[in-house]
Protein backbone atom coordinates (compact mmCIF):
# COMPACT_ATOMS: atom_id res chain seq x y z
CA UNK A 1 0.00 0.00 0.00
CA UNK A 2 0.90 3.57 -0.57
CA UNK A 3 1.80 5.53 2.78
CA UNK A 4 -0.51 8.52 3.27
CA UNK A 5 1.03 11.49 3.03
CA UNK A 6 -0.42 14.68 5.22
CA UNK A 7 -1.60 16.88 2.75
CA UNK A 8 -1.51 20.82 3.88
CA UNK A 9 -4.90 21.64 3.81
CA UNK A 10 -7.44 23.93 6.01
CA UNK A 11 -9.35 20.97 6.83
CA UNK A 12 -11.99 18.89 6.10
CA UNK A 13 -14.46 21.57 4.15
CA UNK A 14 -16.07 20.49 0.94
CA UNK A 15 -14.92 22.78 -1.24
CA UNK A 16 -11.04 21.74 -0.09
CA UNK A 17 -11.71 17.99 -0.94
CA UNK A 18 -13.37 18.75 -4.49
CA UNK A 19 -10.21 20.79 -5.25
CA UNK A 20 -8.06 18.28 -4.00
CA UNK A 21 -9.49 15.77 -6.45
CA UNK A 22 -9.82 17.58 -9.40
CA UNK A 23 -5.93 18.67 -8.77
CA UNK A 24 -5.21 14.65 -8.84
CA UNK A 25 -7.26 14.20 -11.86
CA UNK A 26 -5.16 16.92 -13.65
CA UNK A 27 -1.99 14.94 -12.42
CA UNK A 28 -3.43 11.88 -13.73
CA UNK A 29 -3.46 13.17 -17.20
CA UNK A 30 0.03 15.42 -17.38
CA UNK A 31 1.80 12.14 -15.27
CA UNK A 32 0.03 10.00 -17.96
CA UNK A 33 1.28 12.63 -21.19
CA UNK A 34 4.86 13.63 -19.75
CA UNK A 35 5.56 11.20 -17.16
CA UNK A 36 6.89 11.73 -13.11
CA UNK A 37 10.20 13.40 -14.50
CA UNK A 38 8.94 14.99 -17.18
CA UNK A 39 6.51 16.85 -15.23
CA UNK A 40 7.05 19.67 -13.28
CA UNK A 41 4.58 21.39 -10.48
CA UNK A 42 4.91 24.84 -12.34
CA UNK A 43 3.44 22.66 -15.47
CA UNK A 44 0.43 21.03 -13.58
CA UNK A 45 -0.20 24.54 -11.47
CA UNK A 46 -0.43 25.95 -15.30
CA UNK A 47 -2.83 23.14 -16.49
CA UNK A 48 -5.26 23.00 -13.60
CA UNK A 49 -4.93 27.22 -13.67
CA UNK A 50 -3.91 27.87 -10.01
CA UNK A 51 -0.80 29.22 -8.48
CA UNK A 52 2.42 26.51 -7.42
CA UNK A 53 1.72 27.78 -3.89
CA UNK A 54 -1.77 26.10 -4.14
CA UNK A 55 -0.38 22.32 -5.23
CA UNK A 56 2.21 23.14 -2.29
CA UNK A 57 -0.25 23.63 0.22
CA UNK A 58 -2.30 20.60 -0.91
CA UNK A 59 0.27 17.81 -1.47
CA UNK A 60 3.67 19.60 -0.36
CA UNK A 61 5.85 18.37 -3.22
CA UNK A 62 5.96 16.98 -6.70
CA UNK A 63 6.39 13.46 -4.81
CA UNK A 64 3.30 14.07 -2.19
CA UNK A 65 1.01 14.39 -5.45
CA UNK A 66 2.26 11.40 -6.97
CA UNK A 67 1.49 9.68 -4.17
CA UNK A 68 -1.59 10.78 -4.09
CA UNK A 69 -2.01 9.95 -7.89
CA UNK A 70 -1.13 6.57 -6.82
CA UNK A 71 -3.96 6.18 -4.21
CA UNK A 72 -6.68 7.17 -6.57
CA UNK A 73 -5.32 4.39 -9.46
CA UNK A 74 -5.64 1.79 -6.15
CA UNK A 75 -9.33 3.24 -5.25
CA UNK A 76 -10.27 2.90 -8.66
CA UNK A 77 -8.21 0.00 -8.99
CA UNK A 78 -10.52 -1.41 -5.84
CA UNK A 79 -14.09 -0.62 -7.53
CA UNK A 80 -13.04 -3.91 -9.63
CA UNK A 81 -13.49 -6.31 -6.15
CA UNK A 82 -13.61 -9.89 -7.60
CA UNK A 83 -13.69 -11.46 -4.08
CA UNK A 84 -17.40 -13.12 -5.06
CA UNK A 85 -15.36 -15.57 -7.71
CA UNK A 86 -11.98 -17.25 -7.92
CA UNK A 87 -10.32 -19.95 -10.18
CA UNK A 88 -11.45 -19.81 -13.68
CA UNK A 89 -14.17 -17.87 -12.81
CA UNK A 90 -12.06 -14.80 -11.97
CA UNK A 91 -9.52 -14.79 -14.95
CA UNK A 92 -12.43 -15.06 -16.51
CA UNK A 93 -13.57 -11.61 -15.48
CA UNK A 94 -10.85 -9.81 -16.53
CA UNK A 95 -12.02 -8.90 -20.01
CA UNK A 96 -14.18 -6.68 -18.60
CA UNK A 97 -11.70 -5.19 -16.10
CA UNK A 98 -9.84 -4.34 -19.16
CA UNK A 99 -12.81 -2.97 -20.46
CA UNK A 100 -13.09 -0.30 -17.86
CA UNK A 101 -9.89 1.21 -18.69
CA UNK A 102 -12.00 2.66 -21.20
CA UNK A 103 -13.75 5.04 -19.02
CA UNK A 104 -10.74 6.24 -17.60
CA UNK A 105 -7.77 6.20 -20.39
CA UNK A 106 -5.32 8.44 -18.28
CA UNK A 107 -5.52 5.83 -15.38
CA UNK A 108 -4.06 3.84 -17.93
CA UNK A 109 -1.21 6.36 -19.66
CA UNK A 110 -0.27 6.96 -15.99
CA UNK A 111 0.28 3.60 -14.62
CA UNK A 112 2.35 2.93 -18.73
CA UNK A 113 3.97 5.54 -18.41
CA UNK A 114 4.97 5.62 -14.53
CA UNK A 115 5.94 1.69 -14.52
CA UNK A 116 8.53 2.40 -17.74
CA UNK A 117 10.15 5.13 -15.42
CA UNK A 118 10.00 3.23 -12.38
CA UNK A 119 12.18 0.51 -13.57
CA UNK A 120 14.95 2.64 -12.43
CA UNK A 121 15.19 1.37 -8.38
CA UNK A 122 15.61 5.62 -7.84
CA UNK A 123 12.51 6.50 -9.08
CA UNK A 124 9.91 7.36 -5.92
CA UNK A 125 7.12 4.65 -7.60
CA UNK A 126 9.79 1.81 -7.81
CA UNK A 127 8.82 0.04 -4.60
CA UNK A 128 5.08 0.71 -5.43
CA UNK A 129 5.04 -0.48 -8.87
CA UNK A 130 7.32 -3.55 -7.86
CA UNK A 131 4.97 -4.37 -5.09
CA UNK A 132 1.67 -4.17 -7.53
CA UNK A 133 3.33 -6.34 -9.93
CA UNK A 134 3.65 -9.09 -7.17
CA UNK A 135 0.46 -8.67 -5.76
CA UNK A 136 -0.76 -9.12 -9.02
CA UNK A 137 1.52 -12.07 -9.66
CA UNK A 138 0.32 -13.97 -6.53
CA UNK A 139 -3.31 -13.10 -7.69
CA UNK A 140 -3.13 -14.96 -10.88
CA UNK A 141 -1.14 -17.48 -9.74
CA UNK A 142 -3.79 -18.20 -6.89
CA UNK A 143 -6.83 -18.27 -9.49
CA UNK A 144 -4.99 -20.74 -11.79
CA UNK A 145 -3.66 -22.81 -8.70
CA UNK A 146 -7.44 -23.12 -7.48
CA UNK A 147 -8.78 -23.94 -10.60
CA UNK A 148 -5.77 -26.73 -11.11
CA UNK A 149 -7.12 -28.07 -7.69
CA UNK A 150 -10.50 -28.29 -9.06
CA UNK A 151 -9.71 -30.12 -11.61
CA UNK A 152 -11.14 -27.48 -14.37
CA UNK A 153 -7.13 -27.31 -15.70
CA UNK A 154 -4.51 -30.24 -15.97
CA UNK A 155 -2.08 -30.52 -13.02
CA UNK A 156 0.16 -27.49 -13.80
CA UNK A 157 3.43 -27.71 -11.63
CA UNK A 158 4.00 -24.59 -9.27
CA UNK A 159 6.64 -23.26 -11.55
CA UNK A 160 3.65 -23.83 -14.35
CA UNK A 161 1.86 -21.99 -12.51
CA UNK A 162 4.03 -18.80 -11.79
CA UNK A 163 4.83 -18.84 -15.63
CA UNK A 164 0.83 -18.61 -16.67
CA UNK A 165 0.43 -15.57 -14.49
CA UNK A 166 3.88 -14.03 -15.43
CA UNK A 167 2.52 -14.60 -19.16
CA UNK A 168 -0.97 -13.56 -18.12
CA UNK A 169 0.08 -10.08 -16.69
CA UNK A 170 2.62 -9.04 -19.34
CA UNK A 171 -0.50 -10.17 -22.26
CA UNK A 172 -2.74 -7.40 -20.13
CA UNK A 173 0.09 -5.00 -20.22
CA UNK A 174 0.48 -5.52 -24.10
CA UNK A 175 -2.91 -5.06 -24.76
CA UNK A 176 -3.66 -2.02 -22.89
CA UNK A 177 -0.54 -0.50 -24.16
CA UNK A 178 -1.96 -1.42 -28.12
CA UNK A 179 -5.21 0.10 -26.80
CA UNK A 180 -3.66 3.60 -25.75
CA UNK A 181 -1.76 3.56 -29.39
CA UNK A 182 -5.21 2.58 -31.04
CA UNK A 183 -8.28 3.41 -29.43
CA UNK A 184 -10.10 0.88 -31.86
CA UNK A 185 -8.68 -2.07 -30.03
CA UNK A 186 -11.28 -3.61 -28.48
CA UNK A 187 -9.33 -4.85 -25.24
CA UNK A 188 -12.40 -7.36 -23.87
CA UNK A 189 -11.81 -9.31 -26.88
CA UNK A 190 -8.73 -9.52 -27.14
CA UNK A 191 -8.03 -10.18 -23.38
CA UNK A 192 -10.94 -12.98 -23.88
CA UNK A 193 -9.02 -14.72 -27.16
CA UNK A 194 -5.97 -15.10 -25.06
CA UNK A 195 -7.55 -16.31 -21.87
CA UNK A 196 -9.68 -19.00 -23.94
CA UNK A 197 -6.51 -19.73 -25.72
CA UNK A 198 -4.41 -20.43 -22.62
CA UNK A 199 -7.03 -22.49 -20.80
CA UNK A 200 -7.34 -24.41 -23.78
CA UNK A 201 -3.66 -25.51 -23.35
CA UNK A 202 -3.98 -25.39 -19.28
CA UNK A 203 -6.66 -28.48 -19.74
CA UNK A 204 -4.05 -30.18 -22.19
CA UNK A 205 -1.48 -30.91 -19.50
CA UNK A 206 -1.75 -34.19 -18.45
CA UNK A 207 -2.88 -35.34 -14.64
CA UNK A 208 -0.78 -38.05 -13.55
CA UNK A 209 -2.10 -41.14 -13.80
CA UNK A 210 -3.02 -43.25 -10.43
Amino acid sequence: MIETPRPATRGPYRTGIERRAQLVAIAIEVFGQRGFAGSSLRTLAERADVSHATLIRHFGTKEGLLIAVLQEWERQSAEHDLADVSGLAYLRRLPDIMAGHRRNRGLLELFTTITAEASNPEHRAHAYVVQRYETNLRTFARHLQAAVDAGDVGALSPAQVALEARLLTAALDGIGLQWLLDPNVDMALATRTYLERAIASWRRVARPTA
